[in-house]
């Protein structure tokens, strides 16, 4: 099934807000079959939504609009829509009951201006919003189902799985699936070389993307066959994701959307272990990702921000001497750091990071990107040294993905 999805906000143009809807559009609906042929952003204007509905493409079968239903003189969306399907805006009295009952809820009373909501095309399907006061609308015109959703992500994303992705994956007449097996630690380069045999093997019907990140490659293999096929097709995509977790060795770590923080309490919760961090050049950013996961107090216990070699000392009883004498940046010290945390805040693991996250700060010995990560644990502390380049956002990101893997390969391949 073909869709196109149009965004309508000015502040999508300006770059204001990030058009997360599409993204999100185009990830579920290809998971149930739909295939997403043209995304685009409007203006707020009449002229920019009536020209869009004119050129849509001949072979589309589904228009997703988001946006432009809230109370706001700038909200023209369904005005535009009533007029060009050719409707008129009438009272709806329950519609007005629902945004009273949600004010309500929040201590607060709806305007004229809310009131206004409740106006809706009389030759409209209209989609309940019970999270929002926008309802959605959904017109069949001309062989076209035409799907009009609220800008606002929370609010479309309820009423997509509600009342589109049902609708596609019922009228699809193909089966779809999306395996994404996630890799840490081996460039994307790297990674091609080493499954490239596989991956000329690979069936016709199976397409393989590389999808890198900073510190992260996810390898996403797609299949989009005739329903009828879908259960002998579903067994040979198992056995290709099998052939491939076996060639990516360590450095595969999970598939699907679980992060690697999420895989990493994973494994700390089965062994019932606790694990702290002591971060220099990421600057709490390793301990941010661990506590992101609910459920993390489980498992983490706390952190030391040691920037300053004075905390280094004080905190985590890394020695003076090794900071005169290797510096800060070293293995030494980032032992010493894991070790120090470890022993402090009594946990089973540490983590520990120290480097040059840039832009400037670097030597001829230590350049910018130069990081250093210890893992302590009961079988002992360990360190790496990593170059990671020239971007500081990038150096933290991927120095974060580095010590949460060298953390879960630790964790797994430990003994109880």
């Amino acid at each position: 099934m073909n869709v196109e999805v149009i965004a309508i906000g000015d502040e999508l143009l300006l770059g204001q807000t990030v058009n997360t809807n599409a993204a999100w559009l185009g990830l579920e609906l290809a998971k149930v079959g739909g295939s997403v042929v043209r995304s685009s952003v409007l203006a707020d204007s009449s002229e920019a939504i009536v020209s869009a509905l004119d050129n849509v493409l001949k072979d589309t079968d589904l228009v997703v609009l988001t946006g432009g239903l809230g109370p706001t003189k700038d909200d023209l969306t369904k005005k535009v829509l009533t007029d060009y399907f050719g409707g008129e805006l009438v009272y709806q009295p329950s519609v007005f009951a629902h945004i009273e009952d949600l004010f309500k809820t929040l201590g607060r009373v709806p305007s004229e201006r809310n009131r206004e909501q409740a106006f809706l095309p009389n030759n409209a399907t209209l989609l309940h919003n019970p999270v929002g006061t926008a309802m959605g609308m959904a017109w069949d015109f001309n062989g076209k189902r035409y799907v009009s959703l609220p800008g606002v992500p929370y609010e479309m994303k309820h009423l997509a799985a509600v009342f589109i992705l049902p609708w596609v994956q019922e009228k699809s007449k193909f089966w779809v699936q999306n395996r994404t097996v996630r890799t840490q630690g081996v460039p994307e380069s790297e990674l091609a070389d080493r499954i490239s045999a596989w991956e000329d093997a690979l069936p016709s019907f199976v397409k393989l993307a590389y999808l890198p990140a900073p510190g992260l490659v996810k390898l996403r293999l797609s299949v989009r066959v005739p329903k009828e096929d879908a259960e002998v097709v579903k067994q040979v995509v198992e056995t290709q994701v099998q052939a491939l977790v076996q060639l990516l060795g360590a450095a595969y770590f999970g598939e699907g959307d679980r992060a690697l923080e999420e895989v990493v309490g994973d494994a700390l919760v089965i062994k019932g272990q606790t694990v702290a961090t002591a971060e220099s050049c990421t600057g709490g950013a390793v301990g941010a990702a661990l506590t992101s996961v609910p459920g993390s107090s489980r498992y983490f216990v706390g952190g030391i921000q040691a920037y300053a070699n004075t905390i280094k000392t004080q905190l985590l009883g890394v020695d003076e001497a090794a900071l005169v004498v290797h510096g800060a940046v070293s293995e030494v010290v980032a032992k010493a750091m894991a070790s120090g945390a470890r022993k402090r805040l009594g946990t089973n693991w540490a983590v520990a990071t120290t480097g040059v996250a840039g832009p400037d700060g670097g030597s001829t010995e230590k350049p910018v990107g130069t990081v250093w990560i210890a893992v302590a644990g009961p079988d002992g502390c360990r360190a790496e040294r990593f170059q990671m380049g020239k971007d500081r956002g990038r150096n933290i990101q991927k120095s974060v993905q580095a010590a949460l893997n060298m953390l879960r390969q630790r964790v797994v391949g430990a003994s109880q």
